[in-house]
């Protein structure tokens, strides 16, 4: 694991802790180790960070610290800050969750489903002007790209939904479903 430290001082064992966790975590959702650690940090500090902190708590690379930043920054997950009497460029992390999460959520939705939506389109026409392709085939591509189609529909309507609103209906869980009509089959 990354040894953290803090110019020699140890950062909190929760902070350790944390910071290491959202690494890992950023790994499994195909988020680099370092951005993902990068942003912990700057996430639990409480004030601005130059890239050389960042680099000597983390004990990583000051180009790999410099490529991540750029990173968080293309994401909108953290952002400039100035600090009084430092030329150098300092940054804090976006501390509302609901404002990380929709930012990570629409980059997600760039990077992942308006391509599948678009490639989708592109199988489905083809399907259906080519002879060769079963009809078991065309309708099973049909049928992702009408999904692909709901889940980007759904998010566009989620995200419009205003946060406190939206915490609501993420806290109702699945007590929602009092409000739907029965399915066949329930």
């Amino acid at each position: 694991m990354t040894e953290i430290t803090d110019a020699g001082a140890t950062l909190p064992i929760a902070v350790q802790q944390f910071v290491l966790h959202w690494g890992e975590m950023g790994g499994q959702w195909g988020v680099n180790r370092s951005v993902a650690q990068i942003h912990a940090l700057l996430y639990l500090s409480d004030r601005p960070l130059n890239a050389e902190e960042i680099s000597d708590t983390l004990g990583i690379a000051r180009s790999n610290t410099s490529n991540s930043l750029k990173e968080l920054l293309g994401w909108k997950l953290i952002r400039r800050a100035p600090v009084m009497g430092d030329r150098r460029d300092h940054y804090v992390a976006e501390v509302d969750l609901m404002q990380m999460v929709t930012r990570i959520a629409q980059g997600r939705k760039e990077r992942e489903i308006d391509p599948a939506v678009a490639a989708l389109r592109i199988c489905t026409d083809e399907a259906k002007a080519d002879p060769r392709i079963s009809q078991v085939a065309r309708e099973r591509i049909t049928a992702m790209h009408d999904f692909m189609r709901e889940i980007d529909d759904w998010y566009q309507q989620m995200i419009a939904v205003p946060p406190s609103r939206l915490m609501l209906l993420i806290r109702m869980g699945k007590r929602v479903l009092a409000f739907l009509p029965k399915a066949k089959g329930e």
